[in-house]
């Protein structure tokens, strides 16, 4: 998705100035955001940070609003790091992206108050997820979509959905090693639609705890495939047993498309996404 609005401003930046940016990926390559240096792997964050290094020509450290799973993909991921040589945004835009994979993309940078933080600034953050609910898997959007072949009701999918709306523990939806000291959580909109050959899941919450919309993608096929009654959403997070639940939806379909910030910090609106689907709902 490219921003066609937003100006990329050449004037060079005071050093020590805090920057905000937008990313998009394609994680399918990726074993997630975060940095695992312990670990022979490759993550979304290690390779920004190498390009806002080569273009600071110094280390650069990285902050992100939500930290997306192995094969999750970005649309509206935000992140934040202090520039220590004063370039400019044009600068940062352009030349990290001269250095990022294809794959990896910064669609903006901004310079923010030095109380902006990604994570801990942010309001709420929104995933959408994608499941082509077709007889055959598709070719051209493999690691871009869960599926689904059998047909997916999506009234009863939505009125399963309605018991989650609000501030609950969702211990039930919550991944074994999720790492988060208190499983409440607060979901402000959860919304499926049917478009084609798609069934799109969007949620919007404070924060979500780690697997918590896979777990819950998953619980909803199983409603919309009518494996299990429009109850059953309301029984397990109640009864806060994870162990009873859906096994966890693929990453495949998952991508983080936008993140809310007070009005203060003036940041980009978020764009819809994924990109592929922008302009056909």
């Amino acid at each position: 998705m490219i921003d066609t609005e937003h100006t990329f401003d050449p004037t060079p930046w005071t050093a020590g100035t805090r920057a905000a940016l937008r990313i998009e990926y394609h994680g399918s390559a990726y074993s997630g955001w975060q940095a695992q240096p312990h670990l022979s792997v490759v993550t979304v964050q290690e390779r920004l940070e190498e390009a806002l290094s080569a273009v600071a020509n110094q280390p650069i450290r990285t902050h992100c609003a939500g930290r997306t799973d192995a094969g999750v993909h970005g649309v509206g991921q935000i992140v934040h790091f202090d520039d220590p040589v004063g370039r400019s945004a044009k600068a940062w835009v352009m030349g990290s992206n001269s250095y990022l994979p294809s794959d990896i993309r910064v669609h903006w940078v901004t310079s923010v108050a030095p109380s902006f933080h990604a994570r801990h600034s942010a309001l709420w953050r929104r995933y959408r997820y994608v499941i082509a609910n077709t007889a055959v898997r598709p070719a051209q959007l493999a690691e871009l979509v869960a599926w689904q072949r059998r047909h997916l009701d999506v009234n009863k999918m939505q009125a399963a959905a309605e018991a989650l709306l609000g501030e609950h523990d969702f211990s039930a939806f919550r991944a074994a090693q999720c790492q988060a000291n208190s499983p409440i959580r607060h979901i402000h909109a959860l919304d499926l639609v049917r478009w084609r050959d798609f069934v799109l899941l969007d949620i919007t919450a404070n924060a979500f705890l780690h697997h918590m919309v896979r777990n819950i993608a998953g619980a909803l096929m199983l409603v919309g495939a009518g494996h299990r009654p429009v109850s059953w959403l309301k029984e397990l997070l109640e009864g806060r047993d994870r162990t009873l639940g859906a096994d966890t939806a693929s990453g495949a379909g998952l991508y983080l498309t936008g993140v809310g910030y007070p009005a203060e910090y003036a940041l980009p609106e978020p764009p819809d996404g994924p990109s592929w689907l922008t302009g056909c709902l």
